[in-house]
């Protein structure tokens, strides 16, 4: 009996002379690509969530800004309607004939205009709406002191809400 091995002979391979060749495979490509996807994904998403916040504040500094303009606006006018005062109708576009707190009452807008009616740019979906009732605060009675609150909507639907107190003094 011989001691060779039955079946085909074993071909062993040599390294080729030269230089080696190197790169990805398949599976490495895929999963470098999801990675990266991934991360992608999760900087975009920081932005997205940066973009909208940085966009927030601007919306309320100009509710505020409204607001703020209405309060002192009201805030000027008479805590009681004088004597041959206007009477009404309380309608945005006859705002300039108001003359006392209490003529703001219930006062609505839909797009903030200025005190001759004309819309303001860029404020047409922005809505403001006022309430006056009567308040007692510090040593001012309920029956001489009223509370007005100024509520402006942003255009995402986000209220700012400023109060302020007018007394009827002698």
């Amino acid at each position: 009996m011989s001691n060779e091995p039955a079946g085909p002979p074993l071909i062993r391979r040599q390294a080729p002379d030269g230089p080696r060749q190197s790169g990805v495979s398949l599976v490495e490509l895929i999963l470098f690509i999801v990675i990266v996807g991934i991360a992608v994904a999760a900087v975009l998403q920081v932005y997205g969530v940066t973009a909208r916040a940085n966009a927030d504040p601007l919306l309320r500094r100009q509710s505020l800004a409204i607001a703020q303009a209405l309060m002192e606006e009201i805030g000027h006018k008479a805590a009681a309607n004088p004597p041959g005062g206007f009477a009404g109708p309380y309608t945005p576009a006859n705002r300039w004939l108001f003359d006392d707190v209490l003529d703001y009452n219930g006062f609505s807008m839909a797009g903030i205009a200025d005190l001759t009616n004309v819309p303001i740019s860029g404020l047409e979906n922005y809505r403001l709406e006022v309430a006056v009732v009567s308040a007692a605060f510090g040593p001012v009675p309920i029956s001489a002191g009223l509370r007005f609150t100024v509520t402006v909507t942003d255009p995402t639907g986000e209220p700012t809400v400023l109060e302020g107190y007018r007394a009827s003094y002698p």
